[in-house]
């Protein structure tokens, strides 16, 4: 095994385990998942409202 005084130093990482930086510039993979959000927003919040919908809320005037 390995002797006692070895169990607190540091082992060689890969980097896998480590925070993000915090340098301020989010990973290109939430740049991409922003983006396509935004698009699906903007998309939605162009559409018509359908007339049965208008219908509804006139009626709960």
């Amino acid at each position: 095994m390995f002797p006692a005084d070895d169990k607190n130093k540091a082992t060689p990482s890969n980097g896998a385990d480590q925070p993000p930086s915090k340098s301020g510039a989010a990973p290109q993979s939430d740049r991409n998942i922003g983006d396509a959000l935004r698009r699906v927003y903007q998309d939605a919040a162009g559409e018509d409202i359908p007339d049965d919908l208008l219908d509804l809320l006139r009626k709960l005037d």
